[in-house]
């Protein structure tokens, strides 16, 4: 396979938007549950990741090709927090394209941005989707609650003090 560039999206024209609609629809594919009503849901669904956090908004590339994306939020208000925390709206990579490490990447390039601004992220995940929730606990996300059929998991930056104290 050749490299996976992991890049900012710059700009969401039709052409972009009709892509990342195609991998969101292969990632759900089998899942259709946790993926909305269809492409019509897809569309307005990732036109509102772009409008609520364009800077965090990444998308995995070979070549010209984007074959995943990931949209980090780095203001999002959580209710559960009664604050503001990081947030990881949407994750998805084509399903010709998984199992070659591009989820890993796009994970990476998200947590490096987030942890930047905040000191928790949250995020919500199909209670089903066992391959994402053992995805995400690699990454140090835990389960901290359920509603419907979604699963909250968080992460919190490690506290310096605490590492100070346990090392020392």
């Amino acid at each position: 396979m050749r490299e996976v560039r992991i890049e900012k999206l710059e700009k969401l024209d039709q052409e972009t938007l009709e892509r990342l609609i195609g991998i969101y629809m292969s990632a759900y594919e089998g899942m259709r549950e946790y993926g909305g009503e269809g492409e019509s849901y897809a569309k307005r669904y990732l036109r509102w990741c772009w409008s609520k956090a364009k800077d965090g908004f990444f998308v995995a590339k070979i070549g010209d090709e984007i074959v995943g994306f990931i949209v980090c939020d780095n203001d999002w208000y959580s209710r559960y927090e009664g604050r503001k925390v990081g947030a990881i709206h949407e994750f998805a990579v084509d399903k010709k394209f998984q199992g070659h490490g591009i989820g890993h990447k796009l994970m990476e390039k998200c947590l490096e941005y987030l942890e930047k601004h905040t000191d928790k992220i949250e995020l919500w995940v199909g209670e089903k989707n066992e391959v994402a929730k053992r995805f995400y606990r690699e990454y140090g996300f835990k389960a901290v609650g359920k509603h419907g059929i979604w699963v909250r998991m968080v992460k919190e930056k490690p506290d310096k003090e605490k590492e100070t104290v346990e090392s020392g």
